[in-house]
């Protein structure tokens, strides 16, 4: 991999290229106010999303070949698909491209087809793919639900005080496990036009784990689920089947998602749909119709496509937004800035949530990522828009301050015990879950993460907070958390760059020193993995292979996460003048930045998500406190 980006031939100065890009930026705000960004991912959404019609009865030719042309120009040369742009290929998601790609009547003896065969062979089959993939072809009959671990639905009424029980998922995952666990109960098996023998590897069966392992104890304890599965006491059952369908029903938002994100989505539709709720029922009529709304569609010249997005980020990137075109020295009672303040004000959340089964006594406060996710507020959005809601000059000052003083007291009190902040829980720190056979892909607890903490830290700073209790316990939390080369792994962004880059400018707001050990270990390790062009890139393969830390082609998101922290901690150095050079030898005529690569974290080492203004708004923050300096600037979101 070269660790350069090409240049794009535009010389502007400094104030120029900012100048460039802050128009480009101001030219994507929705007249409601709000900015959103596609947020990009790979093609197991779009694959997905056709078996779900296709479970549904509601899947059309049209948009059939629509995501089918999508899909067939993501794949690479040697037939795979890969998790994210550059990325190694990725066995299960290459499984669910080829079975997307025969339901939309693709030949098994393409040579794009054979290529990808030969791949999934190589690696083991299907036999080798995750559970989530399995799961799929299971819904299909080409699976046998007896090979999948079980999930009954009684784990609906285990206390939260359990090992084990619902809250101990993350958000996103307790809201996929409950539909699951009636998916799975009811075992359907709907056969399609096809088989998938040519992808079957029939490697040999993996022993199981020692008895006295986590792993050997739950694989033994799913044997045992699976025989009561086949004779369970049926009230209790039934009674478990029907809390779940109230629990799911309980938790639909207001635009028809789950969690305004697709893997609790599309299985509790399917639950819904195997518990006897026609189409036309008013739950499963908005989810499909939301589902609609999720979806991108783009003329090429092989033809119309169409690409689902996985969530949307509208809060997010409109607070990131604001934040920037303040910190390129735009008024504060800019018309555009006002207007998306306004719009900010209006996504409070007022209603309380799933994050109060672990604070009760929490009154509700906040924002969240979606345009409807009124059950999950996050304590990373929330720190994010009252940093930038708080430089704004509103038309009603006393309405603003107090959604901000809601924001801060909700976000303040989720802090989980040992002084860090998670993002939509507090104390989500169970691993006992993380140990079932059912938990092979991606992150299901939310511990706390040095970026979320550094965000709370860094906004109770910024409201001259730096001295309490929480924010005291955040910055030991983040002193803690420092990696032993100086860097922050970051748990929502790729990944020690955009920790660093966040937990640096949160510190020196909070009062440590410039030349503070933590600090100057963080600058060095900054400066050591600077690239030769001058900018800052890593490559996400970085969470799996200890080896890509800090390395990786350039980036206009990862050189400004760098030039935050380098520019907070005080630096006018070598380093940052060349950061500062590559942004602006990089920028596009229209004053945007390229970015294909990935650089947004879903899943550590499993999903991957580019979020398309990324490439704006980071670097219009690092190129306007260079220029114009911020004493209360924010760092890396």
């Amino acid at each position: 991999m070269t660790l350069t980006a090409p240049e794009t031939g535009t010389r502007r100065s400094t104030p120029e290229v900012l100048e460039a890009a802050v128009a480009h930026l101001r030219a994507q705000q929705h007249e409601q106010g709000w900015w959103k960004g596609e947020l990009e991912t790979n093609v197991t959404m779009d694959a997905e999303d056709l078996l779900l019609r296709e479970f549904l009865g509601i899947r059309t030719e049209q948009e059939t070949q629509e995501a089918a042309r999508w899909i067939r120009s993501q794949q690479r040369e040697d037939g795979t698909w890969a998790n994210f742009h550059g990325g190694p290929a990725d066995l299960s998601t290459t499984v669910e491209a080829w079975v997307a790609l025969r339901l939309a009547g693709d030949d098994p003896g393409a040579e794009h087809m054979r290529r990808a065969t030969r791949y999934v062979l190589a690696w083991g089959g299907i036999e080798r793919t995750r559970v989530f993939t399995r799961i799929w072809l299971a819904l299909f009959g080409l699976w046998s639900w007896d090979d999948l671990p079980d999930m009954p639905p009684e784990l609906i009424f285990l206390p939260h005080w359990f090992p084990l029980n619902i809250y101990d998922w993350a958000c996103w995952a307790r809201q996929t496990v409950v539909p699951l666990t009636v998916v799975a109960t009811l075992r359907p098996a709907r056969p399609l036009p096809f088989g998938v023998d040519e992808l079957r590897g029939n490697p040999p069966a993996r022993p199981k784990a020692p008895l006295l392992s986590w792993a050997g104890a739950f694989q033994r304890l799913d044997a045992v689920l699976h025989r009561y599965s086949r004779t369970p006491i049926r009230p209790l059952r039934r009674l478990a089947m029907r809390r779940a369908a109230e629990w799911i029903i309980a938790r639909q938002e207001a635009d028809g998602s789950w969690g305004g994100i697709q893997p609790p989505w599309v299985y509790s539709l399917m639950a819904l749909h195997l518990l006897g709720y026609p189409l036309d029922h008013p739950a499963m009529r908005a989810g499909i119709r939301g589902l609609d709304g999720f979806l991108v569609h783009e003329d090429t010249p092989d033809g119309r496509v169409r690409r689902l997005e996985a969530c949307q980020s509208p809060v997010w990137d409109t607070c990131l937004a604001v934040t920037a075109l303040l910190d390129a020295g735009v008024a504060a009672d800019d018309p555009d800035v006002v207007r998306a303040a306004g719009w900010m004000l209006d996504e409070e959340i007022t209603t309380t949530g799933d994050w109060a089964v672990r604070r009760p006594d929490l009154a509700p406060g906040g924002w969240a990522f979606e345009f409807e996710n009124d059950g999950y507020p996050d304590t990373d959005d929330t720190a994010e828009v009252v940093l930038a809601l708080r430089r704004v000059e509103h038309p009603d000052p006393d309405r603003m301050r107090a959604a901000v003083e809601r924001g801060i007291a909700w976000s303040t009190g989720m802090q989980s015990l040992d002084g860090g902040w998670g993002a939509f829980d507090a104390d989500n720190t169970r691993e006992l879950i993380t140990k079932l056979p059912f938990c092979d892909f991606g992150a299901v607890i939310d511990p706390p993460s040095a970026d979320v903490t550094a965000h709370m830290v860094e906004m109770l700073a910024a409201e001259g907070r730096a001295d309490s209790q929480a924010c005291r316990r955040g910055v030991r939390w983040l002193l803690a958390a420092q990696e032993r080369d100086g860097s922050w792994f970051g748990r929502w962004g790729a990944n020690h760059v955009y920790g660093t880059g966040g937990v640096v400018p949160a510190l020196v707001a909070a009062g440590v020193p410039a030349a503070a050990p933590a600090i100057r270990a963080a600058v060095d390790w900054l400066e050591r993995h600077q690239n030769p062009d001058g900018g800052w890139g890593e490559d996400l393969r970085s969470y799996a292979d200890p080896a890509w830390i800090g390395r990786g082609a350039s980036t206009a998101s990862q050189t400004a996460w760098a030039l935050l922290a380098l520019l907070a901690a005080g630096e006018r150095s070598d380093a940052v003048e060349r950061g500062v050079a590559w942004l602006g030898r990089t920028q596009q005529e229209d004053g945007s930045w390229d970015e294909p690569l990935y650089t947004g974290t879903g899943f550590p080492g499993a999903f991957y998500i580019n979020y398309h203004l990324y490439r704006m708004v980071f670097p219009i923050s690092a190129l306007g406190r260079y220029v114009h300096g911020h004493p209360e600037g924010t760092g890396a979101a």
